[in-house]
This record gives structure tokens, sequence and C-alpha cells, in this order.
């Protein structure tokens, strides 16, 4: 690797005791949920302001102050997930941010797009914290949930990177490959020049949904090694069998309808790569999927090495590598997500792993979270959560004495449905 924090030192009293230029605007293991009741919680599971934390400190707790008041979510729009999920897709609003892109060549040839705000390397010091961005199953820097999360961070000094995967906002395709949800390599290329651009800085990462998952496999795969400080994980599906699953049952037909256009659209611009492909690619499949699942059987699965699209769920499912998570991480979720099941979270494995705090939400849909000061067009509840989280981290990183109080051991270029990506 390009550089090894020692991310052992910069933790919220998380122990270590593992095993293993674009000017894009616009105006506008799984388990079963416990029961929430009045009883005292287990150890390491508690419900606080109406929300259910996982693995938290009681101590750790008192520095998120978007976390004492109870999660109100805003009227009407959230009485239903599906309307949640979709008005948070077509209705929040979408900042505007010039970005200048980088195409960055990884090693089999293919290329990322990497969109920084543009200007950031004359305004920010050389030493400022990274923070990289990675949207959802066909997302990418246009997206609203994404922007905001990118403007917020700016603003308090952050420098921030979207890592857009092939095909994904416009990036290239250039090999017979796009990227998968077992993919980690193009990320570990990623986060390898980044932070070979900026030495003297602490690199953290964001993922929602597809990107949480690939990103919570990463942080598994690099266990002790990991260059990352810390890390955020949201809408993650965890369980990929079990979001499978519900994803072809009722109402959530139509994200999957939509997120296999979005599919095959990104498909049919690099066509041309994946003439003649033999083996058991079926590209008539993909090119022409009415589900997601088809898409992965006749194209996904193969690329990556899977016997079947089942085999592909379950071995890339990130709920497998949260054990070896030696990295400070922040998992949010919705406990009525369509598309990210509570059902799949791996509470147990969450709580077991002192370097992980999870925190799950009554409502929120999938990317939603209409709630907090700024609804319903403006931020997700979230971000303000998400970025005290990272402040914390990079405060202890910097000056260790001011958090030794928590020394101790812890259990789109267009909105709409395509930024609903899994």
């Amino acid at each position: 690797m390009a550089r090894a924090f020692p991310t052992c030192q910069a933790r919220l009293s998380f122990p270590r005791p593992c095993n293993s230029s674009v000017h894009l605007s616009s105006t506008t293991k799984p388990c079963s949920l416990p029961t929430m009741s009045a009883a005292k919680p287990a150890a390491g599971h508690r419900n606080i302001n109406s929300l259910e934390i996982i693995g938290a400190h009681e101590s750790l707790l008192s520095q998120f102050t978007s976390l004492q008041r109870p999660y109100n979510p805003f009227p009407f729009i959230t009485w239903n997930r599906h309307v949640e999920t979709i008005f948070a897709s077509f209705f929040r609003s979408l900042p505007d941010v010039v970005l200048r892109r980088e195409c960055l060549r990884t090693r089999d040839d293919g290329a990322v797009s990497l969109d920084w705000i543009a200007g950031d390397d004359r305004q920010l010091a050389s030493d400022c914290p990274v923070l990289i961005l990675l949207p959802g199953l066909t997302g990418g820097s246009g997206d609203t949930y994404v922007r905001h999360m990118l403007v917020r961070a700016r603003s308090k000094g952050w420098r921030v990177v979207v890592f857009n995967s092939r095909g994904c906002a416009d990036s290239p395709v250039t090999t017979p490959q796009f990227y998968s949800a077992s993919f980690t390599e193009d990320l570990r290329q990623v986060v390898k020049h980044v932070g070979s651009r900026y030495p003297q800085s602490n690199l953290y990462a964001v993922g929602w949904s597809l990107g949480a998952n690939i990103l919570v496999r990463y942080l598994g795969q690099e266990s002790n090694n990991c260059p990352l400080s810390g890390a955020v994980s949201l809408c993650n599906p965890f369980n990929l069998v079990i979001a499978d699953e519900d994803f072809r049952k009722g109402f959530n037909i139509i994200y999957d309808k939509a997120l296999s256009r979005a599919l095959c659209k990104i498909f049919k611009k690099h066509a041309l790569l994946f003439e003649d492909m033999d083996g058991e690619y079926n590209i008539p499949l993909a090119a022409n999927a009415r589900s997601v699942r088809e898409f992965d059987d006749g194209l996904t699965r193969v690329s990556f090495g899977f016997k079947s699209v089942d085999d592909y769920y379950f071995y890339s499912s990130s709920s497998l590598s949260i054990k070896d998570v030696c990295t400070p991480l922040l998992c949010i979720q919705a406990a009525n997500d369509p598309i990210a099941p509570s059902r799949g979270i791996c509470r147990d494995d969450i709580k077991e792993n002192p370097n992980c705090l999870l925190i799950v939400t009554p409502k929120g849909g999938h990317l939603g979270w209409v709630a907090g000061d700024e609804a319903p067009f403006g931020a997700p509840w979230t971000d303000p959560v998400v970025m005290e989280f990272l402040d914390h981290l990079e405060k202890e990183k910097m000056d260790p004495a001011s958090c030794s109080q928590f020394d101790g051991t812890v259990q789109q270029s267009s909105p709409g449905l395509h930024e609903l990506g899994v």
C-alpha cells in the first residue's frame, strides 16, 4: 500500500483485538429484529431516543449531539417506507458544486473516475483529512445523497472525492468488466492512489448501499493493515441473499426494474466491448435484463468467477466481513428499509466487534431519512451524525489526549429512481 496508518491509535475507544473538470449542477449472519420494549436492553444493545444502538459505549454516545434528540420523521412523507424512499430520490435538493474529474487507470486496464471539488488543491492544507465517497449501484457524484454529504464535509474543512465505479456517472468502461458487490480491487487502488497524493492526511470513507457493502468487505479484507482511519456504512444490504429475496417481492419490483434499466443503459453504451464473449456469459440476457438478478446472472457473476447468482450473492455479502473489521466503523440502517432489510443486519457480529457501532432508525426507507432540521428537501438526517463521528475520529487522531476520557472497551445528473442503488 502507498501508506498504512496506525489505526489502532486513532479510535473512538476502539481496541483492536482482530484476527486476521466536470460541472454537475441542479436546482432542485442474518439476525431477527429484536423487540423494542421498556425492559433493560442486553449489554451492548440499547434503545435511545427511539434509536436502536448496538456496540456503543455510553461515553461515546455523549459526543453525538445529534443523537440527544428523538428521531422525528417528517410528517406525511414518512408514513410509508416507499413514499419516503421515492420522495427522497426525486425531490431532495441537489447542491450545486463544481467538480474536477480525474480518471484513474486500474491494473487490468480498466478505469474509474474520481470527482474532486474544483479548487481545493489551492484552498485546503495538504494535511487536511480526506473523505472518499462510494455511491450505490449505478450511482455517482451527481446523486443528491452523495452531493449533500460532499458539501457538508467540505464545509468542515475536509477534502472530498467521489469514487465513481466503472461506467457510473459517465466513467469510462475500457475493458469487458464492470464492478460488483464482491470486487474490492478498484477501491483498494483508489485508496492507495489518494493516499499517495496526500501522504500527510488521514483517509476516511463513507459508502451507501452497494457502495457500503463493498466498503465493509474491503475493511474486512484489509483488517489490521487498513490504511483508512475510519469508515461509515449507510443502508448496507449486508446479507445479499436476504436482500435479493425481498427485492423480488411486492412493491420492491418497481425498484428492481428501475435499477435493471439503469444497468442495461450503462451496458448498452459499452456493448461492443462484450461482443464475442464466450464461456458462460449470456450477453443478450444482460443487455435486456428485466431485473438486477437477470443482469447479474448474464454478466456479473460470470465476470467475477461465481458458479451461480446465489453463490455470488452469498459470498459477496459484507455480513461475512464484519468480524474482521479493525477500523472504527459506524453503520446506520433504517428498520423499514425496503432494499436493505433489517433482518439482514448482522447484529450479533457487530455487537461482538468492539470496532463497530450500529444505529438503526425506526424509519428512513432506503437512502431516505427524511427527518431532522433540513427535512424534507435538504440533507438526510444521517449526515450530521456521520460528520460528528468522523470529526471525533480525526480529532482523536490528531490529539489523542483530548479524547483520553473515552479510553476503555466498547461492546444524478438528475434525481430519480436510479439513486436507489443497492
